[in-house]
């Protein structure tokens, strides 16, 4: 008897296809498809959020200077001239940033390895790159989803019945972040 279901995909297929709905439901907190991909979704999806729970605290936040570009009230870098040539100008900033701790960080990279990068496109300004930003889940999951599941012990995710695709019949369920 197989530990997994096949799902009827070669290997990169299957695996293409559960790393994609898994960073839909990581993302939109619930999606909808087929029962026996939801079976195979939640179980990894409840591996991450136990990773997730596990290291969601492993961390050291350090203050840092960095070097950040000054700008004018209408958003562009300030530039003087010196020497001849325009150079921006710059201060330095005190930024606090968290620092993982090797555990979290070997936690955040296994997520990534199942996790999709995911671009989010704001609706009034769509069709221009510049506007557009990365989501990081890893920290999603860390900052928002751990701290929900923090006192649960496992069964993160719940798959409802919604009854039988036209199509082909298959049962058609809803897979949720509980």
């Amino acid at each position: 008897m197989a530990k997994y279901r096949k799902l009827g995909r070669t290997s990169s297929q299957r695996k293409a296809l559960l790393r994609n709905q898994v960073t839909a439901l990581i993302e939109n907190g619930k999606i909808v498809t087929t029962e026996a991909r939801a079976k195979e979704v939640s179980k990894i999806a409840e591996h991450l959020i136990t990773l997730a729970v596990k290291e969601k605290d492993n961390f050291e936040t350090v203050t840092v200077q960095a070097k950040v570009a000054k700008k004018d009230a209408n958003g562009k870098r300030v530039k003087e001239v010196v020497d001849g040539k325009k150079v921006t100008v710059y201060e330095t900033v005190d930024k606090e940033i968290k620092k993982d701790m090797p555990s979290r960080l070997h936690a955040r990279k296994q997520m990534d390895k199942v996790l999709y990068t995911v671009t989010e496109v704001p609706t009034a300004v769509a069709g221009k790159k510049k506007n557009t930003k990365k989501v990081d889940l890893t920290n999603k999951l860390f900052d928002e989803i751990a701290p929900k599941y923090a006192d649960r012990k496992g069964g993160y995710t719940r798959i409802v019945k919604i009854g039988l695709r036209k199509g082909d019949a298959a049962m058609e369920v809803i897979l949720e972040l509980v």
